[in-house]
């Protein structure tokens, strides 16, 4: 009787084992179809709400109990100062203000700066709808998105926002322009 006892708790502890793993293939299966029907999400994205959009390019974030100031990936918005500056900001803020948002790619550069990509809920990037609009420039130095060139130069030939000026200044060399004056005038 001890043998068949034996042999049944080792029927039911093998079931259970095949039970559980089942049971994990499947969540793993559920998992993977999830990735690959929505490629927007990835392990590292998650859900935050937009408290502050302080310009075009920048916002603050809050995640898990601590808000966080972030840039946006890729782009380059005018300052506030600038022409088309303040229609960025709105702009921006229309999209995601007091809102939930996607946050996904969150990096830190050596200065400090946290950047990311912000995608709404409908899967759109925030940062890419700037530049169709052309209240932005593609950084090329940061990004290695060639597709984002083509956003840019499709605001450019449509002459939207910036692009309707004839020598838009981008906001790093307005930054070095202000600077530079700085320093002689004093």
């Amino acid at each position: 009787m001890s043998k068949n006892r034996e042999i049944v708790g080792r029927m039911v502890q093998g079931t259970l084992a095949y039970g559980i793993m089942v049971k994990h293939h499947v969540m793993a299966g559920l998992v993977l179809a999830l990735v690959a029907t929505c490629p927007a999400l990835s392990w590292a994205d998650f859900v935050a709400r937009v408290v502050t959009v302080h310009e075009g390019d920048r916002l603050t974030i809050h995640h898990d109990g601590r808000s966080e100031t972030i840039y946006l990936k890729d782009i380059d918005c005018p300052e506030l100062q600038q022409p088309y500056g303040k229609q960025a900001k709105h702009a921006i803020a229309g999209y995601v203000g007091s809102r939930d948002v996607v946050v996904r790619g969150l990096t830190r550069d050596k200065q400090g700066r946290v950047s990311a990509e912000v995608l709404l809920h409908d899967g759109r990037n925030v940062g890419h709808e700037l530049l169709k609009e052309g209240l932005a420039w593609w950084q090329r130095s940061a990004s290695s998105d060639a597709s984002l060139e083509v956003l840019e130069q499709l605001a450019r030939a449509s002459r939207k926002g910036l692009w309707a000026d004839s020598n838009p200044v981008p906001p790093w060399k307005w930054k070095a322009a202000k600077t530079t004056s700085r320093k002689y005038s004093n």
